[in-house]
């Protein structure tokens, strides 16, 4: 397990499309997406320990910051051949088993991962209501430790602007995590 940190935010940078398919057997696109007052693209996996540690959180502010009007996806670019927990049916279970109410999809060509130059899981991407990014941070400062109640809920307080305002934060704390698992480049 590498440690990596997400690049600074590239402000009105706009979304990827993709068309990936999802757990529950359908394919979802960037269109499908679109939220009325913003997007929230995410990379994470099922194996990573800083994905488990806030995968429960991570559920709770999805739903807070769909009914904001976010849409909300989570997009697993792994190779599932380097870690079998990362398998499609894993992913299926892992959304379950948290109660995402967002699409979990899988990028099996990584190519959507590159587009949007994906570092880490989790890895956030909140784009305001034009898919311009205005958020490349974390979820909150608890990392791989339990949350309190009084931790600050950095990305939802994040989107929240952004529904307001059009505009993220001007200072964002990288979100860090696991580095994405690259298929091996075929020769």
């Amino acid at each position: 397990m590498a440690l990596t940190e997400t690049p600074i935010c590239n402000f009105g940078e706009k979304a990827k499309d993709f068309m990936l398919p999802s757990t529950k057997n359908n394919k979802v696109s960037l269109k499908d997406c679109k939220g009325k007052n913003g997007t929230l693209v995410m990379f994470i996996c099922n194996h990573c320990p800083y994905v488990k540690a806030i995968a429960k959180r991570l559920a709770t502010d999805a739903k807070a910051l769909q009914q904001m009007g976010i849409w909300v996806i989570a997009i697993m670019a792994n190779d599932p051949k380097q870690n079998t927990e990362d398998s499609f049916e894993n992913m299926a279970a892992v959304a379950q088993d948290y109660g995402f109410t967002f699409p979990y999809v899988f990028d099996e060509t990584q190519d959507v991962a590159r587009a949007y130059d994906a570092v880490c899981t989790p890895d956030f991407f909140g784009f305001n209501s034009n898919l311009e990014l205005q958020y490349r941070g974390r979820l909150d400062e608890s990392g791989r430790m339990p949350s309190s109640a009084t931790t600050r809920r950095e990305l939802v307080e994040a989107m929240t602007q952004v529904v307001e305002t059009g505009m993220g934060p001007k200072e964002q704390i990288p979100s860090m995590g696991c580095s994405i698992k690259w298929r091996p480049k075929e020769i």
